[in-house]
């Protein structure tokens, strides 16, 4: 498995495994989430995407019960987290309101509450989950620094920032962000041409692209997955391969280096996250692939 480079001693596998739904399954144990990570392992993938809210702010508890179960597991792998979105639900329950917390005590209390849930000394990778029209960013970037510098945190990103977002949260950082994970699948297109992926090429950050499957859409009945279905499905009977794997190989084809983040229970699924690796796209191939889901030739 391909690994990517984020920053100083921290490489990511270049797929990654999204616990987004970790607590939707039946089987919740210990030795089941077990059974999920060694899946991945077993194919390279090392790099567990997790959040505070994922959940309801319980599925960080089921990976770190698998860790105290299962002593060793966790130095076998990467964790990312991310954290600022309050929710009324779980321990936020008696909020009144959804809102978003970038203030260094709400980070710094999530960081501590994700170690302590997943039992753990450190976060490979923390990142602000969604932009805060309130964050002071001298603030945050203060308390991102210090999380870096007290060993808690080995590196620092955002998720679903656009290109203004960042900029401003970097210019009151040392800490360099090494990552937005933004939404990027063939039906979520718009990062493509809208700058944000040219902002992160240009810094030479590589982008992880959170729902490559489109939630399951791509696969469904609307207009785009229907046209794109006979093509998915001539290149991957070429390539021996499932149309999941051509629609993520679709994004590994880019040149900045995207990090798809798939989530399923399955562990007959999980077992072939690898399979996007082995498929080869021409250029002409990426471009009918694209055309097909937008319902017209590029410009």
């Amino acid at each position: 498995m391909e690994r990517i480079d984020l920053t100083e001693g921290l490489s990511l596998s270049r797929l990654v495994y999204g616990m987004w739904r970790l607590g939707d399954d039946s089987d919740t144990s210990p030795a089941h989430v077990q059974a999920k990570v060694e899946a991945c392992l077993a194919q390279g993938v090392t790099t567990m995407d997790q959040a505070d809210i994922y959940g309801d702010y319980g599925a960080e508890a089921l990976l770190g019960a698998a860790f105290r179960a299962a002593p060793g597991l966790r130095d076998k792998v990467e964790l990312v987290t991310k954290c600022d979105i309050v929710a009324p639900v779980g321990k936020y329950a008696t909020a009144r309101v959804k809102h978003y917390d970038t203030s260094a005590a709400h980070i710094r209390a999530s960081v501590d509450a994700s170690l302590s849930s997943m039992a753990t000394d450190r976060i490979d990778l923390l990142l602000i989950h969604r932009p805060d029209p309130l964050m002071d960013h001298y603030e945050t970037g203060a308390a991102l620094d210090a999380l870096v510098a007290e060993g808690k945190v080995r590196a620092v990103g955002v998720s679903n920032f656009r290109p203004w977002d960042w900029d401003l949260l970097q210019s009151a950082m040392t800490t360099k962000l090494c990552t937005n994970q933004v939404e990027l699948s063939l039906l979520a297109r718009d990062a493509f041409n809208n700058g944000d992926l040219a902002h992160l090429q240009r810094l030479g950050v590589p982008p992880m692209a959170w729902s490559p499957l489109a939630g399951g859409a791509l696969f469904g009945e609307g207009d785009a997955a229907m046209r794109l279905r006979p093509h998915l499905e001539r290149h991957a009977k070429v390539q021996g391969v499932g149309t999941d794997a051509v629609a993520v190989a679709w994004l590994l084809a880019h040149p900045a280096r995207i990090l798809p983040v798939l989530g399923t229970n399955s562990l007959e699924r999980i077992g072939r996250i690898a399979d996007a690796a082995r498929v080869t796209l021409s250029r002409e191939d990426w471009f009918e692939l694209w055309t097909a889901a937008a319902g017209q030739e590029v410009p």
